[in-house]
């Protein structure tokens, strides 16, 4: 057979493959069950409410795959994190330590690769279940009720992709035929209308307000408005005005900081009333769990002593990942209770081939170096042993919270000039913190707040792009953490413009021909 004929079979064959991934996942009822029971064929699905309703579900669960992929991309990428170094992982998780070093380019696979398609298929996924609805047995109300929330899941994923590739190809019909696989970056201003749109078509539709806790998980009004909120003051041309709008709305909702900033991570107290939007983890061996908290603890040879069952965090589940910097541990202010809520240190033994065993759970609040121990700093915000299976937890992740929702509405208003009316939401979040008031604010109070208050939930990194900080900031950054790690290569570090987003996989460019690399890359 010809070169020729063996590139287009190969190239059906890849958009069989991507029509497929776009396809149906069925499952159970339960909102927190997403593993299948069965299959059908699409012909004879997307016919009644529960057909819909599993569809819908099966989209939520490409939610998940922000978390992790994020910690490396978001974390990692901002001056919150880094990762300790381990000469084991010179091979498999070089992929994870280039992204915090600003080395990655459009080979870099795993986490950047994964979370480009996993956001494709949810995309895939909604889009099938909007094509599909009008010909559904659904009432009227059914179908908008479906609508809605298949609209915000639509929003969620393109709002990702945007912020992490920028351009990238704008996709809202199922996919059914090789030229519908194959599209073309849209601008970024086209993207964001869509955003818009299609999070205004939701709220206008009308999503559920939250009202009994804990909440279902899905989506609800709440979310919808923080997201457009977001949209609004991420976008080239902000929209702080109407963003505000929508942020004040939310402090007219059912939420409400919880007394302790504990309590807001503990897996007991999962949808509370300052949850807005999470991602819904179980623990046990059904594969809806979270790994997270395996991977931020210290490679340790004796962990089932820091986590109650031991799992080899050497290899697998890799540990050592997300590790708080010095810096970031010294920039909490004195006092704040959010420091010892959110780090903590493992002390132990460190031999000379890199083997930590450890002995002591320690504080980082005023914590000293004992000679002759190792310690790591760790995340503790999702540290709450002991677990019952090993790299497998039943954690979620926050992706809004009341607090946030509070601190955007500072900067929001702050943009707008309105200092003295952003000062009370500051406020009311450094007050649960066990800080004092604020007696005037300026855009920089406002994004160290967000790095305290949301520290370790994956928005440090586009935080202080959109306030324009980025670069400096990670410049800065990068000069510090060469001097304390001799390991690191002289060429990283090097932040420009063009590595505030990221570079689509070569893997994407051969199949879609219609797609360009982003510059710099």
């Amino acid at each position: 057979m010809k070169p020729q004929k063996n590139k287009n079979r190969a190239r059906k064959y890849l958009t069989y493959l991507i029509i497929m991934s776009f396809g149906l996942v069925a499952c159970e009822d339960d909102f927190l069950s997403l593993y299948p029971e069965t299959s059908l064929s699409s012909g004879l699905f997307y016919k009644t409410p529960t057909h819909f309703d599993q569809a819908i579900l099966a989209s939520y669960e490409k939610t998940r795959t922000t978390v992790v992929n994020g910690m490396f991309m978001d974390e990692m990428r901002s001056d919150n994190a880094f990762y300790t170094q381990y000469d084991a992982d010179r091979g498999p998780y070089l992929y994870t330590e280039v992204i915090a070093l600003f080395l990655d380019d459009q080979t870099t696979g795993n986490s950047i690769a994964a979370l480009y398609n996993d956001l494709y298929t949810g995309i895939g996924r909604v889009n099938t279940i909007l094509s599909r609805l009008e010909t559904s047995q659904l009432t009227s109300e059914e179908k908008s009720k479906v609508r809605a929330e298949a609209l915000f899941l639509r929003a969620f994923f393109y709002f990702d992709l945007v912020l992490h590739w920028g351009s990238v190809p704008l996709m809202l019909e199922e996919v059914t035929t090789e030229d519908q696989a194959f599209v073309a970056n849209s601008s970024i201003n086209n993207i964001y209308a869509q955003i818009i749109a299609d999070v205004s078509e939701a709220i206008q539709i009308g999503m559920p307000l939250a009202s009994v806790f804990p909440q279902s998980g899905r989506a609800t009004m709440g979310a919808a408005k923080m997201l457009r909120a977001y949209a609004y003051m991420t976008m080239p041309n902000r929209e702080y005005a109407l963003a505000e709008i929508d942020l004040l709305e939310i402090t007219q909702m059912n939420y409400e900081l919880l007394a302790s900033y504990v309590d807001v991570f503990d897996p007991a107290k999962k949808n509370h009333k300052e949850s807005i939007f999470e991602i819904q983890y179980l623990d046990g061996d059904g594969g809806q769990h979270n790994d997270l908290p395996w991977r931020l603890i210290p490679k340790c040879s004796n962990n089932g002593l820091l986590m109650g069952v031991a799992a080899n965090n050497y290899s697998n589940v890799s540990g050592g990942w997300c590790v708080p910097t010095q810096e970031m541990v010294d920039s909490y202010e004195a006092g704040d209770k959010r420091l010892d809520a959110s780090i903590a240190v493992a002390e132990g033994l460190l031999d000379q081939s890199q083997q930590f065993t450890f002995q002591t759970l320690k504080s980082v609040v005023n914590y000293k170096p004992v000679t002759g121990k190792g310690h790591f700093y760790f995340v503790k915000k999702y540290y709450h042993p002991p677990y019952s299976h090993a790299s497998k937890t039943g954690d979620n992740f926050p992706v809004y919270r009341y607090s946030g929702a509070l601190l955007l509405l500072a900067e929001a208003l702050v943009e707008q000039g309105k200092l003295t009316q952003a000062l009370p939401y500051i406020n009311q979040v450094r007050n649960r913190a066990g800080l004092d008031d604020l007696t005037q604010v300026t855009k920089i109070d406002v994004v160290n707040e967000m790095r305290h208050e949301l520290a370790f939930e994956n928005h440090r990194w586009t935080d202080i792009i959109r306030n324009g900080i980025a670069i400096d900031i990670m410049k800065r950054h990068g000069e510090d953490m060469k001097k304390t790690h001799g390991f690191i290569l002289p060429q990283a570090f090097n932040v420009t413009q063009e590595k505030l987003i990221y570079p689509f996989h070569f893997r994407e460019l051969l199949v879609n021909k219609q797609l360009k690399q982003n510059p710099g890359y």
